[in-house]
């Protein structure tokens, strides 16, 4: 690595630590008083729960009580049943005061016990000071006004103490008749549930006060619950976190004093159980953990994260470590591809210790560790993809001239070649035009093999044959029926049928017209004899056909021209089964082409490239054939070449993912980075599958399905912002591609989305799929077999858009569920998730509009003349175009 490369590793290693230190700046807030008036207690602890009536000891609430004492003048509950009801009795041993609350809901009977009981304990107990009959009772619609204020009346006519109910602010607005049946108002000021920003929420809650004390100037006012989560969705502007936390009630307690509230903090001690009713955000109200540990400094000043200098420590550590690897290993990179890796190396290691840093810090059950560890493998699988994509980013745009030049020695022996032609069932036409390119071919000793097998009908195979005796004794056809092993079958059949003399075997599919210069100017490349695999491009001949073709097109010249290249720097290219050449004996010596694969180009080439052997690309045009017809046949296509990689990963995965020495690390690393976004398709599938029911468990059940995390929402986001980045950056500077062609590369790609998916999924199931042939030729079309090629992907589409607009409606436009109030709930989490279902849509979308174009057969000049493939590729490597 070059001292540029040490220079912007230190440079983004400081602009890291320099942001976790900006974002974590120390804020001066009111110190906490000695004493606070009241706060709510309860004293349940980890893994108990009042609605299953798993309660806390008595030993448990004295020792809560004890942690209180001289901190706290006085506590507020909310029940008086069981262990509950000794609070009064264990507060006075701490010298502690007590607002007894009696909780009340639907179940008469048991309201009739809890009134029962306050009544006992207020009239027992000399340190209960007021009561609370009831809390929320008619927020939640439980009991009407009139069931509250019977009980209301009995307890007040009982008891010497206070009596009132809690109950937001605006509840005591709307029920004047309330206020008649109570001797003060308990009101709850909890501004982000709606939505207040931290900085506006103590003004607001001064502004309700005053409000309040307009409508009711003869009624005394207690604040019953003021508090702030520290963790949990974000409200519109409402945040939670630890330190708004600390700022809010650091602030309220400053202002309280000035202004003579009394008041109770929302609440001493969080409350894990209270997930399953209020959404995560009902566990984090506390201003000690469930472990009775402080949340928060209580004087000194505020930050964001106090451990953020060695989270800091460990982005920067683990960014370096992986951005050393990626400049050892890369290509000569000028700075600006140094500094494209580090923008993201950086920035991807930041986020990731921020993300396991913010979830470990929550309460966490087996099923919240479950969906956590599989949300983190999922962000480590984006994580990954993000990397591959800007390394071949870095590399494609900036990377130095090259390093393995192809060469192809003048005035070479030519050794005989043998080309072999695979068929099944292809229109006798177009294999004609094959053959009599072949029989153009300037090259002094070469022989065709043409393999018909399993074609059905004779009508189709026998002009084939008849025209291979008419083009003279280099041309040998075969028709074999039954023959096994698909493509692969055919080409060891061709192969065994070889001319003993033949050194290196050719292959092409059956569409392609090949340039009569194509073996006289790669074949003496084998002159080195380390090569075993000479690779020119697939290319096409009808992209100005339709505009099908044309975006089809543009899809596939991204992988040849960009992808292909800085693969063969490393020796590591895929190899096709069109347009390849063999070196014969290499091809013998690993057993032939592997029939159990359904992609057995790729596989041989692997296959070859673990012996040791050497492939060169030159991506130069030497042969055109015919792009799949509909776009049913380009999914087909694209499935099997997903499919195959599955196999091959099966096969091969023991070298692949180890440090066998039979590959080099750069040969690993492109054949499983090259494979990782088609791995990424297949999970994606089963990640829309969990986001539709998480969805739909959020627009039933709003009150108990948060949304995702939003940390876990921004890289798949970021992901595919920077994927359009990257497409048109160097479709523009290495492909040549203009804006509609680029484009329409992104679509045909995205449209590609679920099939590969699919192939994938299929792949982890299921051993072996059938050979999907590529029809060529005319097909019909119509606009309903239009939407009839994207039925699947119509159906992922709609559901995702449903789901979307049913979580606006559900988080936008209907009534806020926790205050009940007509005003609109803006949630920025929500519409962050409904951003990524949308999306999520995007690729769906694309397969539908690719088959419409499909079947419209829609003119292509709109895309505008495809790039030339050979021009471009002396282009490619002048110095000029990786100088910075």
């Amino acid at each position: 690595m070059k001292w540029s490369g040490f220079l912007v590793a230190a440079v983004f290693a400081a602009l890291t630590f320099g942001l976790w230190a900006y974002m974590n700046r120390p804020a001066a807030e009111p110190p906490w008083p000695e004493r606070v008036q009241g706060m709510a207690f309860s004293p349940f602890q980890a893994g108990q729960d009042p609605v299953v009536q798993v309660l806390p000891t008595e030993q448990q609430i004295d020792s809560d009580l004890r942690l209180l004492a001289g901190k706290v003048t006085a506590v507020r509950t909310y029940s008086t049943l069981k262990s509950l009801g000794r609070i009064p009795e264990l507060a006075a041993r701490h010298d502690m005061k007590v607002t007894v609350g009696a909780w009340l809901d639907r179940r008469l009977a048991t309201n009739e016990q809890e009134v029962a009981a306050a009544i006992e304990l207020a009239n027992r107990h000399s340190n209960v000071i007021r009561l609370v009959i009831g809390n929320e009772a008619i927020l939640r619609g439980d009991l009407t006004v009139a069931q509250l204020t019977r009980q209301l009346d009995r307890v007040r006519e009982a008891v010497a103490q206070p009596v009132s109910t809690a109950e937001p602010w605006h509840v005591w607005l709307k029920h004047p008749e309330l206020v008649e049946h109570v001797d003060y108002l308990a009101v709850h000021m909890l501004p982000y549930w709606e939505g207040i920003p931290v900085e506006q929420a103590i003004d607001y809650i001064a502004a309700r006060m005053d409000e309040l004390k307009r409508a009711y100037p003869n009624k005394p006012i207690v604040i019953a619950e003021a508090g702030w989560p520290s963790d949990g969705r974000t409200r519109e502007g409402a945040v939670a976190s630890t330190s708004n936390q600390a700022m809010f009630l650091r602030r309220f307690l400053e202002r309280a004093r000035h202004e003579g509230y009394i008041y109770y903090l929302m609440e001493a001690f969080d409350q894990p159980w209270k997930t399953r009713y209020e959404g995560a955000v009902g566990s984090y109200w506390g201003i000690y953990d469930v472990y009775r540990q402080p949340k928060f400094a209580f004087v000194e000043p505020i930050v964001r994260i106090p451990q953020w200098q060695t989270l800091a420590t460990i982005s920067v550590a683990i960014a370096t470590i992986i951005l050393g690897m990626l400049y050892v290993h890369s290509l000569a990179l000028g700075t600006r591809g140094r500094s494209l890796l580090a923008v993201v190396v950086y920035g991807v290691a930041t986020t990731m210790v921020w993300i396991i840093y913010d979830y470990s810090r929550r309460y966490l059950t087996w099923t919240s560790v479950l969906v956590g560890t599989l949300l983190i493998l999922g962000m480590l699988g984006v994580i990954a993809v993000l990397l591959t994509e800007a390394l071949e980013w870095a590399e494609a745009r900036w990377g130095k001239p090259r390093k393995r030049p192809f060469v192809a020695t003048a005035g070479a022996a030519l050794p005989k070649v043998s080309i072999h032609v695979p068929a099944y069932n292809e229109p006798p036409d177009m294999l004609i035009e094959t053959l009599d390119a072949l029989a153009r071919l300037d090259y002094p000793d070469f022989e065709v093999i043409v393999v018909d097998n399993n074609t059905p009908e004779p009508s189709v195979w026998q002009p084939v044959e008849q025209h291979c005796r008419r083009l003279g004794e280099r041309f040998k056809f075969f028709h074999v029926a039954p023959l096994s092993g698909f493509k692969a079958g055919a080409l060891n059949y061709a192969l065994r049928h070889t001319a003993a003399d033949a050194e290196v075997v050719a292959v092409i599919d059956s569409d392609y017209k090949v340039e009569p210069h194509w073996l006289r100017e790669l074949v003496p490349a084998f002159t080195d004899p380390k090569i075993a695999i000479v690779q020119a491009p697939q290319d096409y001949r009808d992209a100005e056909e339709n505009a099908f073709k044309a975006m089809c097109y543009a899809e596939y010249r991204g992988f040849f021209h960009i992808g292909m290249v800085v693969r063969n720097e490393r020796n590591a290219i895929i190899q096709h089964g069109t347009m390849t050449l063999v070196r014969r004996s290499a091809l013998q010596s690993v057993g032939g082409w592997a029939e159990w694969c359904i992609t057995e180009d790729a596989e041989l080439g692997l296959r070859l490239f673990e012996q040791g052997h050497e492939a060169q690309y030159l991506p130069v045009t030497y042969g055109r054939g015919l792009m799949p017809e509909t776009f049913t046949d380009y999914k087909k296509q694209r499935f099997r070449w997903a499919y195959g990689a599955v196999q091959i990963l099966r096969a091969h995965g023991g070298i692949l993912f180890s440090s066998d020495e039979r590959l080099t690390k750069g040969q690993r690393y492109h054949f499983i980075a090259g494979w990782l976004p088609w791995m990424a398709d297949g999970l994606n599938l089963i990640f829309n599958l969990v986001a539709l029911a998480w969805s739909a468990a959020m627009i039933i059940a709003p009150h108990r399905f948060d949304p995702p995390l939003m940390m876990f929402s921004v890289l798949p986001l970021t992901l595919f912002a920077f994927k359009l980045a990257k497409l048109a950056h160097l479709y523009s500077s290495r492909v040549g591609a203009n804006i509609r062609q680029t484009l329409a590369a992104a679509l045909a790609g995205l449209a590609l989305s679920h099939a590969v998916g699919v192939a994938v999924v299929t792949g982890m199931l299921t051993r072996s799929q059938p050979f999907f042939r590529t029809p060529k030729g005319k097909q019909p079309h119509a606009l309903i077999a239009g939407f009839a090629a994207a039925r699947a992907e119509t159906a992922w589409m709609l559901a995702l858009i449903l789901a979307a607009v049913g979580l606006t409606h559900q988080f936008t436009i209907a009534p806020g569920f926790i205050l009940g109030i007509p005003e609109e709930l803006k949630a920025p989490d929500v519409s962050l998730w409904v951003a990524v279902l949308l999306i999520q849509a995007i690729p769906y979308a694309a397969s539908l509009l690719m088959s419409l174009v499909s079947a419209l057969s829609l003119p292509a000049r709109w895309l505008g003349r495809p790039p030339q493939g050979n021009a471009l590729a002396g282009a490619r490597f002048r110095a000029s175009d990786s100088a910075d």
